[in-house]
C-alpha cells in the first residue's frame, strides 16, 4: 500500500460513523484531522482518544474537526462512542486504511517504546472493564491486533497537510502536536500563481 505524501489529494471517499451518518474527509469549516486506530475496545487507542476528548472544545476553537477510524464492525464499535465528542468510523473491510497506506505489522506491540504506554492502558481499561463502565475488547477482534496507526491533516481542499504513519501501536500525534499543526496551516502563506 503507498503511503500518501503531503501536497497531495486525500481519497476521495466518505465513510459513515457508527450510525451511518456520512463523515466528511474534507471540511469547509476547517481542517480535518483523521485518526487510524486498531480495533474496537483497543486499550492504547482507547486511552489515546480520551486524551483527545478531554482537550475536544480546543480543537475545535482551532478548527480542527476530529475522525478516528477503527477495523471493526459497527456493532462492535458503537459501544466506545459514548462519550466521544466526535465521530468513530468503522472500516471492517479496511477499504480506508488501504486508500491511505495506513499499515500492520508485529513491530506495533514488540516495539519496546509501546511497552509503557501498554501497560498504562490496560490499567486504565481494566478498572473501567471490573466497574461495568467499559466493554472489553473482543478476543480475536477483526482485522487482529497489529494494526499501526496513523495521522492527516486534511485542508478544506482535500490536500493532505500532514501525515504520520506510526512505528508502533502508540505512535500518534497527540492534541499538542495536532493544535501545532493546525496553528502552522493556519498561518501558513498563500502560495501566489507565476506571474500573478
Amino acid at each position: 500500500m503507498p503511503r500518501l505524501q503531503i501536497g497531495t489529494t486525500a481519497p476521495n471517499l466518505t465513510p459513515t460513523d457508527v450510525t451511518g451518518v456520512p463523515v466528511p474527509v474534507r471540511s469547509a469549516a476547517g481542517l480535518v484531522h483523521l485518526q487510524f486506530r486498531r480495533f474496537a475496545g483497543c486499550p492504547v487507542c482507547n486511552l489515546h482518544l480520551r486524551s483527545f476528548a478531554l482537550r475536544h472544545d480546543e480543537l475545535r476553537a482551532a478548527g480542527v474537526l476530529e475522525a478516528a477510524v477503527f477495523h471493526s464492525p459497527a456493532a462492535e464499535l458503537s459501544p466506545y462512542a459514548d462519550g466521544l465528542p466526535f465521530p468513530l468510523v468503522a472500516d471492517p473491510g479496511k477499504d480506508l486504511y488501504r486508500a491511505y497506506g495506513v499499515e500492520r505489522g508485529v513491530r506495533a506491540l514488540l516495539d519496546p517504546r509501546v511497552w509503557p504506554t501498554v501497560v498504562r492502558s490496560l490499567v486504565r481499561s481494566s478498572g473501567l472493564v471490573l466497574r461495568g463502565r467499559e466493554r472489553p475488547p473482543a478476543a480475536r477482534p477483526l482485522g487482529g491486533r497489529f494494526g499501526l496507526p496513523a495521522d492527516f491533516l486534511v485542508g478544506s481542499d482535500g490536500r493532505i497537510l500532514a501525515a504520520h504513519y506510526g512505528a508502533h501501536a502508540s505512535d500518534h500525534w497527540t492534541v499538542d502536536q495536532v493544535l501545532a499543526l493546525a496553528a502552522e496551516h493556519r498561518t501558513a502563506p498563500v502560495a501566489r500563481p507565476a506571474g500573478a
